[in-house]
């Protein structure tokens, strides 16, 4: 395997981390924690990939991903911004009931084959870049290119557009936000909305997309509880997300690559006569979404990272609701 190849399929596969990640940026840049990324993730891929299969369009299983993933993001708007509940107690238990949702209405999809996929673009003339080419402009998926988009778009709208300027500032102080006019329970409620949204678009790109078709077993691999990780770890910023999506994934693929090739990137490959190697390979992101959870979990340190200084905050005001 060359090594445009190993970095084309971690693009790939890092599009799930980007887009779920892109998504729970959003949601707490408004001061909401949401933990239930994984189970949002997997209802996404689930109604994504059911959608798809039963009308043979890929399309209406994306409007189905997003849909499932808004829901269940409004339920813990509902439950943290309306009602002031615990968002992380709120969070696991989304990610509990997505799971289990997801577990009950996949049962049977198993044999239904890949279902509807979505199209893989090559793009003309950046195709022909050397390197960057093969790796990011040849035969991807669509939501490679809708990820891609989406950074530069994300990162636009919260630093330099007035709307933006009321999302960090209600993510920050929600009080003093409120008093200069702006509704905080709405726009909590709409970015925790749209970062669902986000989540399920990913869902849908791991059934439709990157690995085709439905096993309840590993559709989604822990990837949601990845993608949180990745938020601390890229420090809040849309950019630094994409290139942390694409490095751990690349990792993976490449603990994946090490079980079964002779030769790796040129190299005779080792690894797989010692298989202890390639499985603490396989753990590395892992052990990295523990490390940056619980370095987040430090006040002084999350201050320092620069996350928002309401982030996990009830705001009890309720006069100002929607």
């Amino acid at each position: 395997m060359s090594l445009e190849v190993l970095l084309a399929a971690g693009v790939a596969s890092g599009t799930v981390l980007l887009l779920a990640a892109l998504g729970e940026i959003l949601t707490e840049r408004s001061g909401i924690l949401n933990l239930g990324v994984e189970g949002m993730l997997f209802v996404g891929a689930l109604a994504g990939f059911k959608v798809g299969l039963e009308t043979g369009n890929p399309w209406l299983g994306l409007v189905a991903a997003v849909l499932a993933g808004t829901a269940l993001a409004l339920l813990h708007a509902f439950v943290t911004v309306r009602l002031g509940a615990d968002q992380t107690v709120s969070g696991l238990a989304l990610t509990l009931l997505g799971t289990g949702v997801a577990m009950v209405l996949g049962e049977g999809l198993a044999g239904g084959g890949t279902g509807a996929l979505l199209p893989t673009l090559t793009i003309p003339l950046l195709s022909a870049i050397p390197f960057l080419g093969p790796v990011l402009f040849t035969d991807q998926s669509i939501m490679v290119y809708v990820g891609l988009l989406l950074v530069p778009l994300c990162w636009w709208w919260v630093e330099r557009t007035r709307p933006g300027l009321h999302l960090r500032a209600v993510g920050e102080n929600p009080t003093a936000a409120d008093a200069l006019g702006v509704n905080v329970i709405r726009t909590r409620v709409i970015y925790t909305a749209l970062g669902g949204a986000l989540v399920g678009l990913a869902g849908a790109t791991i059934t439709m997309a990157i690995s085709p078709g439905w096993n309840a077993n590993q559709t989604t691999s822990g990837q949601g509880w990845i993608a949180v990780g990745l938020v601390i770890f890229a420090r809040w910023s849309p950019w630094r997300a994409l290139l942390g999506a694409w490095l751990i994934a690349t990792i993976r693929r490449l603990a994946l690559d090490l079980q079964g090739p002779d030769e790796i990137l040129g190299i005779p490959n080792v690894f797989h006569l010692y298989q202890p190697a390639t499985f603490f390979l396989d753990m590395l992101p892992y052990l990295l979404v523990i490390l940056v959870v619980v370095l987040g979990s430090r006040e002084a340190i999350r201050r320092r990272l620069g996350a928002p200084a309401a982030l996990g905050v009830p705001w009890h005001r309720g006069e100002r609701g929607l």
